[in-house]
């Protein structure tokens, strides 16, 4: 039996994640704490009555130290600015960690890359299969269409909760494509377009476009745009239970692994998109 802490128990993401703990989506996980922030109308409630899962005994706190020690895992699904903090955390205690947490920036996730010299650490935009296979096929074709004259745009859609944008998975699909290119992403990204533009497109270029509205859940299409046709990859989450239990898959993978800075590639078992010729 894995025990594991989720943490951003009162989100969306960590609401899902405790229901499908309680209902052994994946089985051999069991919930040993949920952590939301200190003034969450949620804490000192039971967790599982806080996810729409019935009473597990187990009430929503804001003391990550409390709880995660005595896991064998946590899952952080918080803030950008909260996870980087918990991995250090994580870290002291010697406790594996699995993030999904998107929009941390570049000190943020350099504090996750110095813990995870300490721990096992699991990283993902996105914990579900079918967007894993989305990246490896986004690589292999760009490698495929490499300087054949293809214009890559990357459309995402999100609910109207989320804050950060280009989504993390939307980004880990731009920086498959530049690695399948060979290209700097910093230095061809383009994140949306306004107004009028003195020249044409230029070929080396990645477009990123954010929408946000309703309840999506999330959609991503990579477009890849020659003269005479158009190739389109497409992924869309119909509910977060793919993400849940990815990410349940990862805290029970996790346990037990030498430190280091993992992928759901690592997870999952997919190897990555072989080299050819440019």
């Amino acid at each position: 039996m894995t025990r594991v802490v989720v943490v951003g128990a009162a989100g969306r993401m960590g609401r899902t994640l405790i229901r499908c703990i309680a209902t052994r989506a994946v089985p051999g996980i069991e919930l040993a704490g949920a952590v939301d922030l200190w003034d969450s109308p949620e804490i000192s409630r039971d967790a599982g009555l806080v996810a729409g899962a019935g009473e597990l005994g187990v009430a929503v706190t804001a003391n990550l130290a409390a709880v995660a020690p005595q896991a064998d895992a946590v899952i952080d699904f918080s803030a950008h600015h909260g996870t980087a903090g918990n991995a250090s955390r994580c870290a002291e205690w010697g406790r594996p960690l699995v993030i999904g947490t998107t929009g941390l920036n570049a000190d943020e996730r350099g504090e996750v890359e110095r813990a995870a010299r300490r721990i096992p650490i699991v990283m993902s935009p996105n914990m579900s299969l079918g967007v894993n296979l989305l990246l490896l096929l986004v690589e292999q074709a760009a490698r495929a269409l490499r300087d054949r004259g293809y214009d890559v745009e990357i459309i995402e859609r999100h609910h109207r909760q989320k804050r950060d944008a280009p989504s993390g998975t939307a980004l880990a699909l731009g920086e498959a494509v530049a690695r399948g290119f060979a290209w700097p992403l910093d230095d061809v990204a383009v994140y949306g377009r306004h107004g009028m533009s003195p020249h044409a497109r230029p070929d080396r270029q990645i477009g990123f476009h954010a929408v946000r509205g309703g309840d999506l859940v999330g959609d991503h299409t990579v477009v890849m745009a020659g003269t005479g046709e158009c190739i389109e990859f497409s992924h869309r989450a119909t509910s977060r239970d793919t993400f849940a239990v990815g990410a349940l898959r990862a805290a029970q993978w996790v346990v037990g692994r030498p430190p280091g800075l993992y992928s759901m590639r690592d997870v999952l078992g997919l190897t990555p998109a072989p080299e050819g010729p440019p």
